[in-house]
């Protein structure tokens, strides 16, 4: 689950992006490791939010949960009332823990 972002006073999460002309990228990258992210304005309009790695690994992990999710329900919806543990079907197809581990898996 995403991580819970500080609810911050969105006049305070901007941040001009004069701040990096200006040589203060590094202050600016402080801030969002504090805060975790913040929105970067170019003639008061937002140009884009700049959000900590933690925030988007926390971001990408929820993406991911939602996908797999919604492959679960999809299947469930199509579900023929057969089901079989993962024992059986670890036993019926030679299948090991050892196997298991590491295994890249691609999803729709």
């Amino acid at each position: 689950m995403i991580r819970q972002i500080p609810n911050l006073n969105i006049l305070d999460s901007l941040v001009p992006i004069s701040r990096f002309n200006r040589g203060e990228a590094n202050k600016v990258f402080d801030e969002v490791k504090a805060s975790g992210y913040k929105i970067v304005v170019k003639n008061n309009v937002p140009e884009g939010i700049i959000i900590s790695p933690e925030v988007y690994k926390d971001i990408m992990d929820e993406i991911e949960d939602n996908r797999l999710l919604e492959l679960a329900a999809r299947r469930m919806r199509n579900d023929s009332d057969k089901a079989y543990s993962l024992e059986f079907v670890k036993n019926e197809l030679g299948i090991t823990d050892d196997d298991l581990t590491n295994v890249e898996v691609e999803i729709d």
